[in-house]
């Protein structure tokens, strides 16, 4: 990809404060477009507009809608990475409704907020891409640990299809990307955690979480870095033709077809 093909572009990144979302936002900003970072809190960099929002919640989703639309009108781009983990092992019994909730509101309603107050205005103007970044555990979720965030993501992964449907006759191109294992911040928090309840070195933890999803046959976890290129380039004209598509980045993790 050439350094300007987002030349011009205006480009909305919600989650874009750390890991692959600020991989995003650089490799974007890099492509030649004005970037916009909405996350809870600022990024480690001065290199993008910053919207500061908590998007798991309504208010904050509207706030942070109209806070974008005052900086940079309607986007030409807008990728969704908000989300994570923050239940606790245990399997299904562990997740009371409240914990439920928590996953809903931080995996999928984000996206489908946003959406909503975003997606208009590309579809009046006739043009956008928009990527949901998902997760390969809605296909093989993690019954001890992130049950509650595979449905969520498996569900945002449904939403994103039938979106994608709707919008295209329109102009508006929608995928998702859905990473397996993921060296950011949020897979370390998922390391300390099974080094501690394992009394395992961090060495041990890794091995055993790459056991636990059947092994990585490339050997190793992807960088955000990598999962960034693929995003950009799908919200790129050289990607034009592809939408309602999923697109996995997991080192071959998922063997079925």
């Amino acid at each position: 990809m050439s350094s300007n093909d987002l030349d011009g572009r205006r480009a909305v990144v919600a989650g874009g404060s750390k890991g692959t979302g600020l991989a995003t936002a650089r490799r974007l900003r890099d492509a030649g477009a004005e970037v916009v970072i909405i996350a809870r809190t600022p990024p480690k960099t001065a290199d993008a507009l910053f919207v500061q929002a908590d998007l798991s919640t309504p208010d904050g989703a509207a706030s942070a809608a109209a806070a974008v639309a005052e900086l940079i009108g309607v986007p030409d781009v807008l990728v969704h990475v908000t989300g994570g983990s923050r239940s606790p092992a245990g399997g299904y019994a562990a997740l009371d409704d409240q914990l439920w909730e928590e996953e809903l509101a931080l995996n999928l309603l984000p996206a489908v907020r946003l959406d909503r107050a975003l997606i208009p205005g590309m579809v009046a103007r006739g043009s956008g891409a928009v990527v949901h970044v998902t997760s390969i555990q809605r296909r093989m979720p993690l019954h001890d640990s992130t049950l509650a965030y595979a449905a969520a993501k498996s569900a945002l992964a449904t939403y994103s299809k039938g979106l994608a449907v709707e919008v295209a006759p329109s102009g508006v191109r929608v995928n998702s990307v859905a990473p397996g294992f993921i060296r950011t911040d949020g897979a370390e928090h998922l390391l300390a955690r099974r080094m501690s309840e394992g009394g395992i070195t961090r060495e041990a933890a890794l091995d055993d979480l790459m056991q636990v999803l059947g092994g990585i046959p490339l050997g190793r976890p992807a960088e955000p870095d990598e999962v960034a290129e693929l995003i950009t380039f799908l919200v790129s004209d050289r990607a034009s033709a592809i939408t309602a598509a999923e697109h996995i980045v997991d080192g071959g993790t998922i063997r079925t077809l």
